[in-house]
């Protein structure tokens, strides 16, 4: 159930950002944790919300990047669904005067988390092919466009013809549909049957055995997400004969310091590209608070392509 309360006004503490919120990504986290499926890390906010953008409305003791009326985005591990929430300051971005609050909005949960189980996670390289599954969710247009970037072969899934040509135009060598066409058919012709070097996969149990089977000698599988089950039975003898390496990941429960690794590796190497328009924040609606009952029905359906944005 959805409901709009009042709080009261937190209050910034040692090396902490009190972030005057104008936008929030909508994330499919949202939806389990509003089924009570995917609770809050230990001492973190109840509150919906992974990512924002808004304005610092005050430091806590020790800040220095950042001062009151500066610009932010980030990740937190949850509140960005308030209109007040609290951000340690190594989690918090500039945001690019190109940008505004609902693009900086659309960019963390997607970027930060393809970036990290492409290049961190899956060791992708230039020349490598790579299947992303959910091609048209944020952080699928995400990832293609930083595959293509870093010179791989991209196939990309998704659910509509229309969702399958977005793919394409972000930058992957084919898209396929996957309910007209078996994904497994399209690696086989691009890679002449020898099949792809990485799985960037947010779907999990009911592509299993075909991941595997897409996979090449060697090839790596990183799963992070989990929409098509949590439970598949493995054939074992596959992963040992063509010695597969299988990473799972999730960002919301790793630890602070973690995170601002992340950032970090983000401000250095993504962020500049987003300021000159080389990668763009694909937005798919944004919606006012009051609708968000609106927007998380329209992620639970899929009609996304791109991030569902919450303006507050």
């Amino acid at each position: 159930m959805l409901e709009i309360v009042d709080l009261p006004e937190p209050v910034a503490g040692s090396g902490q950002l009190l972030v005057r919120n104008f936008a929030a990504g909508v994330n499919r986290a949202d939806l389990l944790q509003r089924r009570g499926l995917y609770p809050p890390p230990a001492g973190e906010s109840d509150i919906l919300g992974l990512e924002f953008a808004g304005e610092v409305a005050a430091v806590g003791e020790g800040v220095e990047s950042f001062a009151r009326g500066d610009r932010v985005f980030g990740l937190c591990a949850g509140g960005a669904y308030a209109e007040l929430l609290l951000v340690d300051e190594g989690l918090a971005v500039p945001i690019p005067s190109n940008m505004s609050y609902e693009s900086a909005a659309a960019v963390p949960e997607a970027f930060y988390t393809a970036d990290d189980g492409l290049f961190s996670l899956g060791k992708l390289a230039e020349g490598e092919a790579v299947l992303i599954h959910a091609g048209a969710s944020g952080v699928g247009t995400a990832a293609i466009q930083l595959a293509a970037e870093a010179g791989a072969r991209v196939i990309a899934t998704a659910g509509t013809a229309e969702k399958a040509a977005r793919c394409e135009e972000l930058g992957a060598a084919l898209g396929v549909h996957y309910r007209e066409r078996d994904f497994t058919e399209a690696v086989d012709e691009l890679t002449g049957g020898v099949g792809v070097d990485l799985v960037l996969d947010l779907v999990g149990a009911s592509y299993w055995d075909r991941n595997l089977s897409s996979l090449r000698v060697g090839g790596r599988l990183v799963l992070l997400g989990l929409v098509g089950g949590t439970r598949a039975e493995a054939d074992l003898g596959v992963v040992l004969r063509k010695r597969l390496r299988i990473i799972g990941s999730v960002m919301r429960s790793r630890s602070i310091e973690e995170k601002c690794e992340v950032t970090g590796r983000f401000r250095e190497r993504i962020l500049p590209r987003l300021e000159s328009g080389e990668l763009k924040a694909i937005v798919d609606s944004i919606l006012p608070f009051e609708e968000v009952r609106d927007a998380h029905i329209r992620m639970e359906e899929n009609l996304n392509i791109g991030k569902i944005i919450l303006r507050l």
